[in-house]
């Protein structure tokens, strides 16, 4: 079993999935091996998937999509390694949540980035929500990444293994160059203590301490603050087919939730109570 997966994993790694895609996979996977104690998956059909997901949603109460997450990866293990089908259909979500995401209103942003004093974290912090970076791809920013003459920030192989521009921040820019001055990266702009790359997990309890800092309660991860950048962007009156691009949405459909969000002329209107 374990070299099944780790043939899948090379599979994925030359058809250039990215990092966190492969590893989503896999664990996905290395949990279903622990339910089935290890049982090689070419012998576990349709009706074996349907009972350890039904397990999976009435037991673990997993989200909708976390379920869509583990379908997808059975079917593509199975595509890649045995080259088959597997029928999958009822254990599908049938239809996608219309949840719209969180937001930060623009005071709290300032109140987080206020109350994160270490200077590296607010570089950090302020170059997510002011390039409405995903974490992911600002872990992997290099120091020739960051365009001061043209003020734009270069996305490599970004989501969808598309490269893009998006916008950098004069004040950004500000703190960038003091951190840099301070800490001297020689290779990723922000790098662990030891070297390499800084790490998603160190990120996440930066902005956790820094919200608690600032006494916002709100329910917010770093995926938040893009979803905030593009939200205030709506807000200003930039068009929505120029934050698509510099979000990298693929369909216009995925940006439009914004215009959802945002505080535009539907907040305008009073309430008859009013």
């Amino acid at each position: 079993m374990k070299n099944e997966l780790e043939s899948f994993k090379e599979i994925l790694q030359l058809k250039r999935y990215s990092k966190q895609t492969i590893n989503s996979y896999l664990s996905n996977l290395k949990l279903a091996q622990v339910f089935f104690e290890n049982k090689s998956f070419v012998s576990i059909n349709e009706k074996d998937w349907f009972n350890y997901v039904f397990h999976l949603v009435n037991t673990k109460y997993i989200a909708a999509s976390t379920q869509r997450q583990i379908v997808g990866s059975i079917n593509l293990f199975y595509k890649e390694m045995y080259g088959k089908s597997l029928n999958l259909d009822q254990i599908n979500v049938s239809q996608r949540e219309n949840k719209l995401p969180p937001v930060l209103s623009a005071n709290e942003v300032k109140a987080i980035l206020t109350h994160t004093s270490n200077l590296k974290h607010k570089a950090l912090l302020s170059l997510l929500y002011g390039s409405g970076l995903r974490i992911g791809e600002l872990l992997e920013l290099r120091l020739s990444d960051i365009d001061s003459e043209r003020m734009t920030v270069r996305v490599n192989q970004g989501k969808g293994k598309k490269d893009r521009l998006t916008i950098l921040s004069h004040n950004v820019l500000k703190v960038l160059r003091k951190y840099f001055v301070e800490y001297k990266p020689k290779d990723y702009l922000f790098e662990g203590q030891n070297g390499g790359k800084y790490s998603a997990s160190s990120s996440r309890n930066v902005l956790k301490q820094s919200m608690k800092r600032a006494k916002i309660t709100k329910p917010a991860t770093l995926h938040t603050l893009r979803h905030s950048f593009a939200t205030h962007l709506l807000e200003n009156g930039v068009g929505i087919a120029h934050i698509q691009k510099l979000l990298g949405h693929h369909n216009i459909k995925t940006t439009l939730i914004y215009t959802h969000i945002a505080n535009d002329s539907l907040m305008t209107i009073k309430s008859p109570l009013d």
